[in-house]
């Protein structure tokens, strides 16, 4: 058991995230660590895995250790766990972003017992200083954070993963969360395995994502045109560009800007400070667009992402998957739209060739499957689940994929197949691809002039089908299983035994045309959920936000987040308890953020004479659990902090973490006669001076303007002093 005793978890994840219920299984995962279990969690992205590991982790005795695989990915956790706590000493992170001095302000932290949540690179983790440092702390738990990084079957292997076990088993004998949104059936039972939790509890959601639209274009010589106008049709979105390659991912980048549209280039060749301020300025709404490489990934957190664009095919579907996940994490609507043509993957087989024979054919195998999706005319909602081990219907996918709302029409592909299979088979099946369509069509390439292939009968014969045309059919009888390729002979096209017994008996054969896209409709697919009662004041909402996130320098969506937003639009709250009524929103964020809303809304409902719905209830204070009860008492009656805390068993920094929930939540109390004890009368009235001129309530901040003269638990105890003068 990593707690002394039970505790209602409910009233945790209100106190601590602001929401009254959990997410699908997220409290049989957290009941499950807390009881000791190891335990495996399989959730799509945007389905709560993090909360899975933040809550426990800020209950338990003792310090989580979560690795995880992104210094991106890292800071925005620990950025947003800090966000929900009243300090920034709750959660650190051990990566090579660091400075000397900030690990070492960060191992005291932990060594403080103040650090609840410890993010660990796991080349960071593999560092025998590293590990011998986590032999002195208590650890709660390990949490493996992107866990399918484990498998080389995942679409992101790190084998720094595969040593996991042995060094969490030389620093601790504790339980094991491993989480990840994106595994097959095949890497659920590497990773468990490699882990050495094969019996762990397992915690499977649907990795259904039914707010998402999938669409997939067959890529053409308009791929920019396409881009820029869709961006456009949905200008001051949020949205994420993937490229094939950084000089793609820049040179596209600029033509994004060139046409009027704010958009920054990631990837790991720039500089990490760069990377850094190109993805916050992505998080603070600065900029619209990200374009990014595909291999290098974005660890960004943001929940309101609203499409997800592919300029290139990614290299497996659970890439895709991953990827194309970043969109609509809020619940809202996001649109997943990829481009995808032969050469793309001609380009992933290239990166293929000198590995070694078993990397080349777990990849080769993971971009057939891809081929296969991205020309399926089967649902694409259906295939993605299917490929997950997870059964759908389609009918359930009103129409959330091109799929599905555009259905590919089927024509008789006997005569184009056969000409195609005939060509291989003339030429001695020694060319690839390109060469064949070009003989087709009848295009008189050098190669081709070099092999005289441009005499051959059957040169220029499909010329009226096109390249394009040619491309479809090479791909669909590569699905088909009618050809293959061997990457080792650089993709050079092959007869199958289907495809030799289909030359010697041409039978009918159905094939798919292409989708034509017509420039003048609306590409964008709306998903009903992300309509608001009003937006004329969802929009007013959405720039105060805006605008006071950039006054307290945090990014928008930890101020509130878009479904909050959208409440407030349904049932107008006009004070501050009724705003704890917002799902989203707890007592902290509330008081924190809240007034600048409540007069906005105020102001709003009286102007346009709004009746508001009649069921707005106001939450009362009075519902404390014990262990508030017994600390507010024991201060009104001036029992030392550090008797109030022995009896509760708790450490005097978890006592003082927990009367700052207290004051946070609009509850006042009276500390002056501890703070007597401890700061004489004119260090007192310097801090209180300092806080009432200060523009947040920042204890680093404090530190650093109040020099060494005072510790941080004195600054603590201050701004509890404060805060109930001054805000209760």
């Amino acid at each position: 058991m990593l707690l002394d005793a039970k505790v209602d978890l409910n009233k945790e994840l209100q106190e601590y995230f602001g929401f009254d219920s959990f997410k699908g299984n997220q409290k049989s995962v957290i009941q499950s660590i807390l009881a000791g279990n190891d335990t495996f969690v399989i959730k799509p992205t945007g389905g709560g895995k993090s909360l899975c590991y933040q809550l426990p982790a800020l209950i338990s005795k003792g310090t989580t250790i979560v690795v995880s695989p992104l210094i991106a990915l890292m800071k925005n956790q620990v950025d947003a766990i800090r966000n929900h706590c009243a300090s920034n000493s709750v959660a650190h992170f051990f990566n090579s972003s660091l400075s000397k001095d900030e690990l070492e302000a960060a191992k005291s932290d932990v060594l403080s017992g103040k650090t609840k949540l410890l993010y660990v690179a796991p080349e960071s983790l593999n560092k025998h200083s590293t590990i011998q440092f986590l032999k002195t702390i208590p650890i709660a738990f390990f949490a493996i954070d992107e866990a399918h990084c484990i498998s080389e079957w995942g679409h992101d292997f790190r084998p720094e993963y595969r040593r996991l076990k042995k060094m969490m088993a030389e620093i601790s004998n504790v339980p094991v969360m491993a989480l990840t949104a994106t595994a097959t059936p095949k890497v659920q039972l590497d990773i468990k395995k490699t882990l050495g939790m094969t019996d762990a509890n397992v915690y499977t959601s649907s990795f259904n994502r039914d707010n998402l639209y999938y669409e997939i274009r067959h890529k053409k010589d308009d791929v920019d045109k396409q881009i820029v106008q869709f961006i456009k049709r949905n200008e001051g979105k949020s949205g994420i560009v993937y490229c094939l390659s950084r000089k793609t991912v820049e040179k596209f980048a600029e033509l994004l800007q060139v046409n009027g549209i704010k958009a920054l280039p990631y990837h790991a060749g720039l500089e990490q400070k760069t990377r850094a301020d190109h993805q916050d300025m992505f998080l603070m709404e600065e900029v619209d667009i990200i374009v990014a490489t595909i291999a290098f990934g974005m660890g960004i957190d943001k929940p309101d992402v609203r499409f997800v664009i592919h300029h290139d095919i990614p290299k497996s579907i659970e890439s895709y998957y991953q990827e194309t996940g970043r969109a609509g994490r809020d619940g809202g609507e996001g649109h997943c739209l990829a481009f995808y043509n032969y050469k793309d993957v001609e380009k992933l087989e290239k990166f293929l060739q000198g590995k070694p024979i078993s990397e080349v054919e777990i990849g080769k195998q993971l971009l057939e499957e891809v081929v296969s999706f991205a020309d399926s005319a089967v649902c694409r909602r259906k295939s993605i689940l299917h490929y997950f081990g997870e059964s759908f219907k389609t009918a359930e996918c009103n129409n959330g994929c091109d799929n599905c709302s555009q259905p590919k029409e089927k024509y008789n592909a006997k005569d184009n197949l056969l000409l195609f299979l005939q060509a291989i088979n003339k030429l001695g099946e020694k060319f690839k691809g390109r060469h064949i369509i070009n003989v087709l069509v009848g295009k008189s390439t050098n190669a081709v002039k070099n092999y005289k292939h441009d005499s051959l009968s059957f040169f220029g014969k499909g010329k009226d089908k096109g390249i394009y045309g040619w491309e479809a059919v090479l791909r669909q009888a590569l699905v088909n299983g009618y050809i293959y390729k061997e990457i080792e002979t650089y993709g050079v096209l092959h007869l199958t035994e289907k495809g030799k017994s289909f030359l010697e008996s041409p039978t009918d054969v159905d094939f798919y045309k292409e989708r034509l896209i017509e420039f003048d409709k609306e590409d964008i697919v709306e998903n009903k959920s992300s309509a608001v009662l009003d937006e004329s004041l969802f929009n007013m909402l959405v720039s105060l936000r805006k605008k006071v996130a950039s006054e307290m320098g945090v990014p928008p969506f930890v101020v509130f987040q878009e479904p909050s937003l959208r409440e407030m639009c349904l049932s107008y709250p006009l004070s501050l308890d009724e705003l704890t009524n917002i799902a989203g929103v707890g007592k902290g964020k509330a008081l924190r953020f809240g007034q600048p809303f409540i007069q906005l809304i105020q102001t709003y409902v009286k102007e346009n004479e709004i009746d508001r719905p009649q069921d707005v209830i106001v939450k009362s204070i009075g519902n404390k659990s014990g262990i508030k009860i017994h600390i507010i008492t024991n201060i009104d009656k001036k029992i030392p902090l550090e008797d109030i805390a022995q009896a509760k068993h708790i450490s005097i920094e978890e006592l003082i973490s927990e009367i700052e929930r207290i004051v946070s939540s609009g509850t006042k109390v009276d500390i002056g006669y501890y703070i007597d004890d401890v700061l004489d009368e004119e260090d007192q009235e310097e801090v209180f001076d300092y806080f009432m001129e200060a523009e947040s309530d920042s204890i680093e901040k404090a530190l650093e303007e109040l020099g060494e003269d005072y510790e941080e638990e004195e600054l603590r105890l201050m701004r509890i002093k404060f805060m109930s003068e001054m805000a209760n």
